[in-house]
């Protein structure tokens, strides 16, 4: 099945641009944490994605990807919410979040810590650092790809030409997860979404890449 990843950090729109992607008829998981996730979702976005972005584009060789920017006036402060709450559970040995959202975040978000996410500099130092990876890899490896800024008012258009799909001149990208709020991908109901876990369990980190057909 050939894949779209949607490849932005945390708090660029992931959850917005997945809910579009429901509403144009594909299968989406807003994060993925079993290989049943991984194959049967068309439409895979944040974690793993924005960590593993090369490993996934090795296991399918035909996948496009979609790469989330936003403006770092916006983008510093939100992520330093969402980090700042995160990292008591990243950093807890027992417990907490699964090893692969742990792992993808102590790798993409280095040295992470409560004083450096206190940093302006830091935050966009990572930022920009994931932001060239990323476009120089996909460059490298001529996959197709859309950078995208959810923000802006023709952004739905330009994911649906992406797509080569057909969108009414009205039509407006989701506006989810405003003001802090992370929760609005558990609120949807839609019979294309792929949950993330097996009934709220995640494969092991070490096994998650395996067998997947």
């Amino acid at each position: 099945m050939k894949k779209i990843f949607i490849a932005g950090l945390p708090r660029t729109g992931t959850t917005s641009v997945c809910a579009a992607f429901l509403e144009f008829g594909f299968k989406t998981a807003h994060t993925a944490y079993t290989r049943d996730a991984l194959d049967q979702a068309q439409v895979i976005a944040d974690t793993p994605v924005f960590n593993d972005y090369k490993k996934l584009a090795d296991l399918y060789p035909d996948s496009r990807f979609v790469y989330l920017e936003r403006a770092m006036a916006n983008w510093v402060p939100s992520v330093r919410q969402l980090l700042t709450r995160m990292l008591p559970r990243l950093e807890t040995q027992q417990g907490g979040f699964n090893d692969t959202l742990k792992r993808c975040y102590f790798d993409t978000f280095e040295n992470l810590s409560a004083e450096n996410i206190a940093s302006d500099q830091y935050l966009i130092d990572i930022y920009n650092k994931h932001r060239n990876e990323l476009l120089v890899f996909l460059e490298a490896k001529q996959i197709g790809h859309l950078i995208l800024d959810v923000s802006h008012q023709d952004s739905i258009h330009r994911l649906s030409s992406f797509l080569d799909i057909h969108t009414n001149a009205d039509s407006r990208m989701p506006n989810l997860n405003q003001g802090g709020k992370v929760t609005a991908w558990k609120q949807i109901v839609h019979p294309l979404k792929i949950e993330s876990t097996r009934k709220g369990k995640a494969d092991r980190d070490s096994i998650l890449y395996s067998s997947i057909t």
